[in-house]
């Protein structure tokens, strides 16, 4: 059976890398998604990360607590790259090539994002994170994921997270609250459902980038997602929700 997608995003918070210590990098982690990563570039899928840094500094708690907010952010940014470094070092170990870009240059441990060595890097079978966001401060992770997929041409951004799916409530809170089989992009803007922030999900609504939101921890949930299966909620272009 060949995979549905051929060429993915796949956008990892910082927070899922941390494991149930909830702060820093949990190698153990890292090495499982980095398995889960390989298992995939092996089906012949060009594979690119975007990494978020939650685990190791966030801008908007640090600009909450009075820094100010351009520079928790690129503080937040350089968080990113080192998770982009341990996953670099997790993925080579099992014998697959990666490229970590920076949308900042720090030419010493990383490659400055260009999107057309991106593209190449993926046709020769390369694995390529990319981090530091997207070089300026008041955007997520997401919109970076968002961004990138458009310019690489990705037909899907996998969205790996804590849960597994989208729900119209807490489900940690609610217990009655209902999961989303499918949604459309406008859908998620409309009701408030931060699958990814408003930027993000309007750039993928106007480059028809379909988002599928899943549980990390479950596992062989990327491989499962790329065959196309119905492993968490699919958001796509349309007004048709579930």
């Amino acid at each position: 059976m060949k995979p549905k997608y051929r060429r993915v995003i796949v956008k990892l918070s910082g927070e899922a890398l941390a494991g149930e210590q909830g702060f820093g990098i949990d190698l153990n982690i890292v090495t499982d998604v980095a398995k889960q990563l390989v298992e995939i570039r092996q089906l012949n899928v060009d594979v690119a990360v975007v990494v978020g840094g939650g685990n190791l500094w966030r801008g908007a708690t640090g600009s909450a607590k009075g820094l100010d907010r351009a520079t928790a952010d690129y503080m937040g940014m350089l968080a990113t790259v080192m998770n982009a470094l341990a996953l670099q070092d997790a993925i080579e170990k099992l014998g697959i090539a990666t490229r970590v870009q920076t949308a900042i240059e720090m030419k010493e441990i990383a490659e400055p994002y260009i999107r057309r060595k991106a593209i190449t890097h993926l046709e020769k079978g390369y694995i390529v994170i990319f981090a530091a966001g997207t070089g300026n401060p008041f955007f997520s992770t997401d919109t970076t994921a968002a961004l990138r997929g458009a310019e690489i041409g990705a037909e899907i951004i996998l969205k790996a997270t804590q849960v597994d799916g989208v729900y119209d409530s807490d489900p940690h809170l609610n217990a009655e609250a209902k999961r989303f089989v499918e949604l459309s992009h406008i859908d998620v803007l409309r009701r408030n459902l931060r699958v990814m922030d408003a930027t993000a999900t309007s750039l993928c609504m106007d480059n028809n980038i379909p988002i599928m939101v899943f549980n990390l921890a479950v596992p062989g949930n990327i491989r499962r997602a790329v065959m196309g299966e119905a492993v968490g909620t699919y958001v796509r272009r349309g007004d048709k929700s579930d």
